[in-house]
């Protein structure tokens, strides 16, 4: 059953050119993206999200801060009436003008790193592609350009953060962790300011209104978005900017101020705290290495920024994909040798996965189908589909190497990636292996999506490409 929808509009009709038209109208337009309606599970499970995941992140902050990283032992509390949601509220850190000016400082300067600086990264660095660079063609057929220079922003941001620890002393290395809390009312505060102003600026000033999607569902719309690509301006490109500035750039930096809060509460970094900062930060410097590539990926390509995106990576992404280091600061955790080389190969394995699938995705694409894979030339299944205007364009499904082996097989690597940063923390608490759970989650259910778009944009030879690769994720399982 669909969910009721909002009577339309001339105003939302005008901005929406194929709403109204029927299904097999919507296929010929090109119509393929996320869901065009909502239906109750859907919108029940938006509603959920748009409710719980603030408290899910504060959950697990004030689990380590009141309770030595147990996430079981605030719900028995509540539960035993030894505590009440007010007392938990109430003895938590409250928002402070210290952190406001850190994180304002903080957006702002890398603002100025993504906007007033071009790119020369790419002029001194053999084999990296940065500069001016095309994006994927959207569905309405529009190509953005983009200034990639995500890793000259990543290695100027951490140059000043290491010439502060060693000889400034701006500040301290461990400010992150002292104002984690704090921090965490002023992302959230941003993320639901970027959230509300691109909802707004898709019905008065939309960059491009055939690239956007009205559902008529106003909780659907604001998670998931409804311009494609909002931009203020030619170059600042609110998609590109939030997934990849604020948030991922700030992941290596706080855990570096957990390894110092560590060095300063113990007088020693543990090897688990060295593996955590090592493997993640070789996972961050991969997607600044390839940002280019990453304009080709679901975030930039299918996905609408709306609350999903522009919350998520202001809050979630900063607060939840650095538990393990959060924990290591209250939980120190030194592992034998053995343990410690067995978690260092299996997220130098699962990177190795990760990158070789990409990279062979990205080579295909490039030389379009004119090169090796594993030895051979690729084989592919010849797919067409339809833009807003009608017009019939053609991509090649490659079905060689690793994309012959599952048709996300990038994401088992990914998983696997993940599973090592938790190993790392050791096994007293469930807390630091929630990124596990979470990545399993959230890839699976990305799976689903992607390939519900691709079945909507190819037809039936999205059925020829999954009888050709049958598996998604693992072999032989799923």
């Amino acid at each position: 059953m669909a969910a009721p929808q909002a009577s339309g509009s001339a105003r939302r009709r005008a901005r929406n050119p194929a709403n109204g038209v029927g299904s097999a109208d919507k296929e010929q337009l090109g119509q393929w993206g996320r869901a065009w309606e909502v239906d109750w599970c859907s919108l029940i499970a938006v509603i959920s999200l748009l409710c719980l995941a603030p408290f899910i992140v504060f959950y697990f902050v004030m689990a380590c801060d009141q309770y030595q990283c147990s996430v079981t032992a605030p719900a028995l509390d509540l539960y035993s009436g030894k505590t009440s949601l007010s007392e938990i509220w109430n003895r938590a850190p409250s928002f402070s003008w210290t952190a406001a000016k850190i994180y304002a400082i903080w957006v702002v300067f890398q603002v100025l790193l993504y906007i007033c600086i071009p790119d020369v990264c790419h002029q001194v660095l053999p084999g990296y592609m940065g500069g001016v660079q095309d994006g994927a063609r959207t569905p309405a057929g529009h190509v953005n350009r983009y200034e990639i220079n995500g890793l000259q922003s990543w290695i100027l941001t951490h140059t000043l953060w290491f010439a502060n620890a060693y000889y400034f002393r701006w500040f301290s290395p461990t400010i992150i962790f002292d104002n984690w809390i704090p921090l965490l009312w002023c992302t959230n505060i941003l993320g639901y300011a970027v959230s509300t102003f691109v909802f707004i600026k898709a019905y008065l000033f939309p960059t491009n209104s055939k690239d956007c999607k009205f559902t008529g569902n106003i909780f659907y719309d604001y998670m998931m978005g409804i311009e494609f690509n909002p931009r203020i301006g030619k170059w600042f490109d609110f998609k590109l900017f939030f997934n990849g500035r604020p948030g991922i750039i700030a992941w290596t930096l706080v855990n570096l101020s957990f390894a110092a809060k560590q060095q300063e509460l113990y007088g020693q970094v543990t090897n688990s705290m060295i593996l955590v900062n090592v493997l993640q930060a070789i996972y961050v410097l991969d997607f600044f290495w390839n940002e280019a590539w990453y304009l080709k990926t679901i975030d930039i390509c299918h996905d609408h920024f709306g609350w999903y995106l522009g919350w998520g990576d202001c809050v979630w992404l900063p607060f939840l994909y650095t538990l393990q280091g959060l924990y290591l600061v209250y939980h120190p955790v030194q592992l034998s040798t053995a343990n410690a080389v067995g978690v260092l190969l299996l997220g130098l394995v699962a990177y190795y996965i990760f990158r070789m699938t990409n990279h062979q995705k990205d080579l295909f694409r490039r030389t379009e189908g004119k090169c090796t894979i594993w030895g051979r030339e690729p084989a592919y299944i010849q797919c067409s589909y339809s833009l807003v205007d009608g017009t019939k364009h053609r991509s090649k499904l490659m079905i060689s190497g690793f994309w012959g082996v599952a048709r996300h097989f990038n994401y088992t690597g990914d998983l696997l990636g993940s599973l090592s940063y938790c190993l790392a923390c050791g096994f007293s608490h469930l807390l630091p292996y929630f990124y596990i759970i979470y990545m399993t989650i959230l890839l699976v259910h990305r799976c689903v999506r992607d390939e519900h778009r691709c079945s909507s944009k190819y037809g039936k030879d999205w059925k020829r490409y999954t009888d050709a690769v049958p598996y998604r994720l693992v072999p032989g399982i799923f």
